[in-house]
């Protein structure tokens, strides 16, 4: 298993395919994993460990890639068809084995933790449980393990038959865990060229027309009846949207479910990354009242393919759109979505406020923002978003001391060295957790 490769920055602009992982190995399963999450590409023989035949239909919600003249799988998995996979060998792996108390995931589980302290998190959001890592954080929780404070979302399609379990833990933290709501997700990924858009992608990924638009993960008709199970029970939800058609979705779904009553603005949904967001979508936000949560570190970490292969110079310019919610009164989030970037919510303001690609290039200068929102967008909005307000975000009598110190005053700093500050110290509840 490998993680991690991003046919956006290297050489080629592309998959590797199963051809070049049959060079390495015919005998041992290989797969490797795109650095959106979303797509992966395995050799032959991870086909037949997963029993997945040569004439494999496609799943719901999910695609695979073909040669264009053979019609053979070419390896590439993308969106269901890759989870189905990945929560399939994660079962039939070997149970780590426990060595002073602690099974190796848990280890790797506290080193993770310290890693987001690292970067002066006490609040991690883990946006999207499933399978064994829903079981890793129980027993993390229940050994006492865990100093932050986690959210976690369970995957409603992966959890749907015991959905009703989980709700009465809603808002509460046992032992500094909490079920902050459910997750969906209703696309894929604009770097990856999974997202669903109402546009063709610039330049359509190999095997595809110049028509493609990438694919829904639900139709309109499910996604009405599982949000209107959870909003049922004031619920909240976390939709994962990155594609306009994807927004254009849960907008529709949501609004409906206003009018008739069952969605209200204080249950607080959240639309995750809204990438491929149009300036229709920030009225509609705000009247139906839910929160978008930018991915912001896309414009520095993504732009220049944005760009140049997956937008365009237009849309790509709008893409994390915080200055248009900023000056419509919407409340919004920065986040970084680890793992599929590093825990580093500093690149995160970075980009809102500099909209500068990794070339150096201006991405949507109008969508700057001043440093002061893009740190309350990571503070005192993002206590907001999860309902925490009273709690945590500003420095005020009453609230957890949970707070950090940097390095550098980054409200004084040229904005364009904001990624040089760094995290000198974490404090939780008053108590150093990291120390640099």
């Amino acid at each position: 298993m490998g993680n991690g490769y991003d046919d956006a920055i290297i050489s080629e602009h592309r998959h590797p395919t199963r051809a070049e992982l049959d060079a390495v190995s015919t005998t041992n399963p290989i797969i490797v994993i795109h650095t959106s999450g979303h797509a992966s590409v395995i050799n032959t023989a991870m086909f037949k460990l997963l029993q997945i035949p040569e004439d494999a239909k496609d799943p719901q919600g999910g695609h695979y890639g073909r040669d264009p003249k053979t019609q053979r799988l070419n390896g590439k998995l993308e969106e269901n068809a890759s989870f189905t996979a990945l929560i399939k060998l994660t079962s039939l792996l070997p149970k780590p084995t426990e060595t002073d108390g602690l099974s190796q995931s848990l280890k790797d589980f506290l080193a993770a933790q310290d890693e987001w302290f690292s970067y002066g998190q006490t609040t991690i959001c883990d946006g999207r449980t499933m399978g064994v890592g829903l079981t890793l954080l129980r027993e993390a929780a229940a050994k006492k393990l865990i100093k932050a404070d986690i959210v976690y979302f369970p995957d409603f399609e992966a959890n749907k038959k015991e959905w009703e379990s989980f709700l009465p833990h809603y808002m509460k933290y046992e032992n500094n865990l909490k079920f902050g709501g459910f997750k969906f997700s209703d696309d894929g990924s604009p770097q990856g060229k999974t997202a669903w858009l109402t546009q063709p992608y610039l330049v359509p990924p190999e095997g595809q027309n110049k028509d493609y638009k990438g694919f829904p993960i639900f139709t309109d008709e499910v996604l009405y009846e599982d949000l209107k199970t959870i909003f049922s029970k004031n619920i909240t939800a976390q939709l994962h949207v990155n594609g306009d058609a994807a927004i254009d979705q849960a907008l529709r779904v949501i609004e409906k479910l206003k009018e008739e009553g069952i969605y209200k603005p204080e249950i607080r949904a959240t639309l995750i990354h809204v990438q491929n967001s149009r300036p229709d979508h920030i009225a509609k936000i705000k009247e139906v009242g839910v929160i978008p949560s930018y991915f912001s570190g896309h414009v520095y970490l993504w732009g220049d393919w944005h760009y140049n292969s997956v937008f365009g110079p237009q849309r790509a310019a709008f893409i994390s759109p915080a200055n248009a919610a900023k000056n419509a009164g919407i409340t919004f989030t920065i986040h970084h979505d680890a793992p599929v970037t590093p825990p580093d919510l500093i690149t995160g303001v970075y980009s809102a406020v500099n909209r500068i690609t990794r070339s150096g290039m201006v991405l949507g200068a109008d969508q700057r923002i001043p440093v002061i929102d893009a740190l309350k967008a990571i503070t005192i909005n993002a206590a907001y978003q999860y309902q925490e307000e009273d709690i945590k975000g500003s420095l005020k009598a009453g609230k957890l001391a949970d707070l950090v110190i940097l390095n550098k005053d980054p409200l004084t700093i040229d904005p364009k060295e904001l990624r040089s500050v760094q995290v000198l110290e974490t404090i939780k509840e008053g108590k150093t957790v990291y120390k640099r």
